[in-house]
């Protein structure tokens, strides 16, 4: 969100209010309070008719500063808020003085703010200045009526940023402007289904906003040199993590936001799906898994779409008897091949569904400002949203989804948990400009923990859309509605980048795109990156993906790569516990692992599943492609010839190729990198 019209002056209509002069510094064993006066102080007149901002700085963990911004303190708290480890202290923190600033040491983090004088505040990293809010950066805003609170954060000549959750636009953000707010607008937008308020750059720091709500992120944008960002309200709170690399300020960003949880080892194998709106029953669905096991292609999972369900009814979570008379038969059918289940749902109760009448009896459902039942005719008609700030509707909820299980459901796609409206009103009173975003954190974790309780520990995974701060405990994710053409593939790896570089480990997409059909030369690139991902699926709009119906050689493509990530599973395990463990993800922007090669800012068309393997995607028709190989010794995992880097690359392949990297150094001890042969 824009407030100043330039260097000098505010937009028209914007009133700000920005603490000038530091009046007071007060110092507790762990934590610093600076106050600001709005006022140049010449005389005792100067002191009345201002306002004053105070930052509260203090440490939850080594390398780790927060800080408190607030003005009106007698303000009642709004909920929700993010589910981060409040509980978490820096017993090594320490705080001092001299006769011109204060400092609060958090390890190798610190933050200094003067005594008195002009306000400002540095953070520095081993003494070094690292950034800092200079001098008018923090101020108070009254636009249109509305309040806000900012903060700007300097960036140093020619530092990049990175992260904000997953969007498909460039993938350095500077110059860009991004509202944290979730909604479902496709992958070829500026909208975003997954918004994180928490950002890394290129000097190995990272910072989270701490709120749920809307946060107006300008990137080096409105002043080039700084990251603004922004909230309504008279309070803002964010926590700066201190690296030294963008991998340690990762690992501390999800000690306190959550670790990814481990999931099953099944589930990184192949999913394939009945698709979005195609016509299927269970002698199509059998015929289909039969066809691909006796092509030497066997499925790990199987997903059942949102006709599983009868039409307009969606989420009844009972199935169209029409099409599939005995579902517990067709489940053990299914099962007996070692296939595990997955079904589609979503957080939204149409009119129709069975469970309308009994979620809005029991104020399950959210509710509008008059008391009524919340609802619109949008994706089902007369939709109603459940409420999942209230203990008792999550139960209702999970106990629809328990009776799945106990038929023989493995698992669920948590479609949807973006179109969250505003006009309504919540069991818990939370506000819902907060919720917005934070629903589907609610959403997700309601799923999750179920699955987890029946299924058993390292058991539980969904497939989820959505997400926001913390959600990365609940994995999988999925790109989202992507579009059946190349550059579509490009901006969903931009996508997955992004996301990764926000604290989210595991992460899949539609393979060949969700709009439309893929010709049958995209499908087979889309299947290379497809099966080098994290989670890999089959899965489309209007027509499916089984490799028979673009053509004969996408059956060898999909087998060949199918058996390749087969092949590396000992290596994408053993990556998936440093995503559980560490917070960082498996498919790895360059820059992460290579943080000291300047190249490897830019790059988006390549990739590093793990620290070892270096993955670039052919993404045109011509069948060239174009790649990096940073510093080192690196050998083809499919022909084991051997280069040195650092170095470009421009090459074409054939469809069962791509460039595929090992880093010999890094890959030494995993014997599944020393090569490949397909059977």
């Amino acid at each position: 969100m824009k407030f100043d019209d330039g260097q000098w002056r505010q937009l028209p209509g914007t009133k700000a209010i920005f603490p000038a002069t530091v009046v007071d510094v007060q110092l507790e064993p762990d934590a610093l309070t600076i106050t600001g006066y709005d006022h140049v102080i010449h005389s005792r007149g100067d002191y009345l008719e201002g306002s004053i901002i105070t930052a509260r700085f203090t440490s939850p963990l080594p390398d780790v500063i927060r800080v408190q911004l607030s003005h009106f303190k007698g303000r009642r708290e709004r909920l929700p808020v993010f589910d981060l480890d409040y509980s978490a202290t820096n017993p090594n923190a320490t705080t001092g003085r001299n006769e011109h600033q204060a400092w609060l040491k958090a390890g190798r983090l610190s933050v200094l703010v003067p005594t008195a004088g002009e306000w400002r505040v540095a953070f520095q990293r081993d003494g070094n200045p690292m950034t800092q809010s200079e001098p008018h950066a923090v101020g108070l805003f009254i636009q249109n009526g509305k309040t806000y609170l900012r903060e700007q954060l300097s960036l140093q000549a020619g530092e990049t940023v990175y992260g904000l959750g997953e969007h498909f636009g460039p993938f350095v953000k500077n110059g860009q402007i991004i509202d944290s707010w979730n909604d479902d607008g496709g992958t070829n937008s500026e909208l975003a289904y997954k918004n994180v308020p928490f950002y890394l750059t290129s000097n190995g720091y990272g910072v989270l906003v701490n709120h749920p709500g809307r946060v107006s992120f300008e990137v080096g944008s409105h002043h080039v040199s700084r990251v603004q960002f922004s909230a309504a309200g008279h309070s803002l709170d964010y926590y700066v993590f201190g690296g030294p690399t963008m991998k340690d300020a990762l690992e501390q960003y999800t000690a306190l936001s959550g670790r990814p949880a481990l999931p099953p080892e099944w589930s990184f194998g192949l999913w394939l799906s009945t698709s979005f709106t195609t016509n299927y029953n269970e002698q199509d669905i059998l015929a289909n898994v039969d066809r691909m096991e006796t092509l030497g292609i066997p499925i790990s999972v199987f997903h059942f779409d949102c006709f599983w369900m009868k039409e307009l009814t969606w989420c009844s979570f009972l199935w169209d008897r029409r099409n599939f008379p005995d579902p517990e038969g067709m489940l053990r059918r299914i099962k007996a091949k070692g296939i595990k289940i997955c079904v589609w749902i979503n957080p939204y109760i149409a009119e129709a569904s069975p469970l309308f009448a009994e979620g809005a009896a029991q104020s399950f459902l959210l509710q509008d400002r008059e008391g009524n039942v919340y609802q619109v005719d949008e994706w089902q008609p007369g939709l109603a949203f459940v409420d999942f700030t209230n203990p008792a509707a999550r139960e209702w909820y999970a106990s629809k989804l328990r009776a799945l299980l106990e038929m023989g459901v493995d698992t669920f796609k948590t479609d949807f948990g973006e179109r969250i409206p505003t006009e309504v009103r919540y069991h818990s009173d939370a506000d819902p400009e907060r919720m917005h975003n934070y629903y589907t954190y609610l959403y997700n974790q309601t799923v999750f923990e179920l699955l987890r309780k029946v299924k058993g520990e390292g058991e539980a995974v969904v497939f989820a859309r959505s997400a926001t701060t913390g959600s990365q405990k609940f994995p999988v994710h999925w790109g989202g509605d992507n579009s059946s053409t190349y550059p579509s593939m490009a901006e969903t790896l931009r996508g997955g980048l992004s996301l990764g570089l926000s604290g989210f480990g595991f992460w899949s997409h539609d393979i060949s795109g969700f709009i439309g059909t893929a010709t049958p030369d995209l499908y087979k690139r889309w299947v290379a990156f497809g099966l080098l991902s994290s989670h890999s699926r089959l899965h489309g709009m209007n027509s499916v993906r089984m490799p028979w119906f673009f053509d004969e050689e996408a059956i060898d493509v999909l087998r060949f790569f199918n058996q390749l990530k087969t092949h590396l599973m000992p290596y994408l395990l053993d990556t998936a516990k440093e995503a559980h463990e560490h917070g960082w993800p498996m498919l790895r922007a360059m820059i992460l692992e290579f943080p000291d090669d300047l190249t490897c800012r830019y790059l988006d068309m390549q990739y590093m599943l793990g620290a070892a393997l270096l993955v670039a995607p052919i993404f045109s028709a011509n069948s060239e492609v174009s790649y990096y190989l940073p510093e080192g010794e690196w050998r083809n995992l499919l022909t084991s010839e051997v280069r040195r880097g650092p170095g470009w690359h421009k090459e074409k392949h054939d469809y069962l190729s791509l460039p595929l990297w090992v880093n010999t150094e890094r890959g030494k001890q995993w014997e599944c990198l020393g090569g490949f042969a397909p059977q």
